[in-house]
């Protein structure tokens, strides 16, 4: 089987993070997976939730959308039609993720939004705004350190997510859109870098995997998301 693409059935899209893309936020950054392209942002406000007040806890949560033309045909923005189900789906699973991997007690009572706008699709939109969107979590976290707002950094472990799944009969890491549409299963995995797992997505789109199959798409995973993370890390320098 060969992949549309040319790659390696374990080999990643071609990753880059490109920091402080955004003068503004307290934290940003453009990463590109393949043709996948998504600007992340991180937005520090001093108040968290109603029901969060008076814990002594943060919070962080994630907003997620495509622009018009991220895809082959315009869509139309959900500003004016309303957010998706796949949409709300998306962001809560991002905010899951990155909450995952920080000490909400150390944070203090702040709130960081991470909005994720993918400007460019060709598959695994989500996974990459988890990855892109722990970098600006990171940078927004280092910008509140150098103002005293805390001495260490307060982060339990890195993050980051790949899809996986199984296309012309072989399992395959870093779908792609012509992969992604045509699979005959689809996952996504959500990692640390010390190798726990934060969430598995996966789903049969026709015949049923076995528990074999599974595991070499936890291994494919595993492989692509310590690649990820060492990508994250080199970017962060920490």
């Amino acid at each position: 089987m060969e992949r549309p693409s040319k790659r390696l059935p374990d080999e990643l899209r071609k990753v880059t993070i490109e920091p402080n893309i955004n003068k503004h936020a307290e934290g940003s950054c453009l990463i590109k997976c393949g043709d996948t392209h998504v600007i992340c942002t991180a937005t520090v406000e001093d108040k968290v939730p109603m029901w969060m007040r008076n814990t002594g806890k943060g919070w962080i949560t994630a907003e997620y959308g495509m622009i018009p033309r991220a895809t082959g045909t315009r869509t139309e923005r959900e500003a004016k039609k309303g957010q998706t189900g796949r949409t709300q789906e998306i962001q809560r699973l991002i905010g899951r993720a990155l909450r995952s991997v920080v000490d909400m007690k150390a944070l203090g009572e702040i709130c960081i939004k991470i909005d994720c706008d993918v400007i460019q699709a060709d598959g695994g939109t989500r996974t990459a705004s988890i990855t892109g969107g722990f970098v600006a979590l990171h940078l927004a976290l280092q910008k509140l350190r150098e103002h005293r707002r805390f001495y260490t950094l307060p982060l339990l472990d890195t993050v980051s997510a790949v899809s996986c799944g199984i296309y012309e009969g072989t399992p395959v890491l870093d779908l792609d859109y012509i992969e992604d549409s045509n699979a005959q299963t689809d996952s996504n995995f959500v990692i640390t870098g010390k190798g726990g797992i934060v969430e598995i997505q996966g789903t049969a789109e026709r015949t049923p995997f076995s528990s074999d199959e599974f595991k070499t798409l936890y291994e494919l995973a595993c492989k692509g998301t310590a690649e990820l993370s060492k990508i994250q890390h080199d970017v962060l320098g920490e």
